[in-house]
């Protein structure tokens, strides 16, 4: 990606509506630099509910898309910038009946996000796992956590 296109990153987020304000420290830490990864921990969406039981998968999308909205948020806090950054990988938890098997569909809300902000075929285009479980912290709907490679 040039220059030009990955310094609109945090641009092409704020446009978006993500938040970008400072966070109070938690439990965890929510996002660690490690040489030149930064890794985040689980973020939950706000939506609870089981995919595939009580939600359908357009609501699990919007919370994938949800939670990776703050994904974004933590790394801002942690690095100072969504810029120079390149998307590696994304782990997204779903909370899954048991006969559910849409959750690759629904985790596609937080790529899908990441690609409009990185670009689908560079700096956004991600390795990813979506996976299904019978249950998630706080009884959440979808949780996702990444890691992102700062760019030179």
């Amino acid at each position: 990606m040039s220059s030009e296109e990955s310094a609109s990153a945090e641009a092409k987020a704020r446009e978006l509506g993500v938040s970008l304000q400072p966070q109070e420290a938690g439990y965890l830490n929510l996002c660690i630099r490690s040489g030149n990864l930064l890794i985040t921990s689980g973020h939950t969406s706000d939506l609870k509910g089981v995919l595939g039981k009580d939600l359908t998968v357009e609501q699990g999308y919007e919370a994938a898309k949800d939670c990776a909205q703050k994904i974004l948020q933590s790394v801002y806090n942690e690095h100072g910038t969504l810029d120079n950054l390149r998307v590696v990988k994304l782990l997204g938890c779903v909370y899954s009946a048991p006969d559910f098997t849409d959750q690759h569909l629904v985790i596609n809300g937080a790529s899908d996000l990441l690609h409009t902000i990185y670009g689908k075929d560079t700096d956004g285009f991600h390795a990813r796992s979506a996976l299904g479980f019978a249950a998630l912290p706080t009884g959440a709907a979808v949780e996702v956590e990444a890691i992102f490679e700062i760019q030179p």
